[in-house]
């Protein structure tokens, strides 16, 4: 199985915690992803995250009014890192372990990526599966 750094997500996208709630729930739906990295505030902070989970359950399930919320109110922080050099089945078993989804790729305190659950099932799929039935075409 490959590293996290070869089949994490590149170009992640990210977000303030000051930002509203409606904005981070626009970029989701504009950009086809279920979540946001949230910004460090200053070098002694940690990163965020907030997830189309985290909306559903700590607004809507509630009846919050999304307009007054901001990023900071919803998100989930800190939020555990890996490093680009992991292996992607050590990654997958921590995901198991810790019931998260997803990870933000750091290194030297700087973000580089953000592998899932979806990177991995890919990655595994297109190297065995995939390869397999080539292979058996030829």
């Amino acid at each position: 199985m490959p590293t996290v750094q070869e089949v994490m997500t590149k170009g992640v996208i990210t977000i303030s915690e000051d930002a509203p709630v409606e904005e981070a729930m626009k970029t989701m739906v504009e950009r086809h992803v279920s979540s946001i990295i949230v910004q460090k505030n200053s070098d002694n902070d940690v990163y965020g995250i907030v997830t189309r989970k985290d909306i559903i359950s700590r607004v809507f399930s509630r009846g919050d009014d999304v307009k007054k919320l901001k990023v900071g109110d919803v998100m989930t922080k800190p939020v555990m890192t890996i490093t680009p050099q992991m292996d992607a089945v050590a990654a997958a078993k921590l995901m198991d372990k810790t019931n998260v989804r997803r990870f933000p790729v750091v290194q030297d305190d700087k973000l580089l990526g953000i592998i899932s659950n979806s990177d991995i099932f890919r990655a595994y799929t297109i190297d065995n599966i995939m390869a397999k039935e080539d292979k058996h075409k030829k």
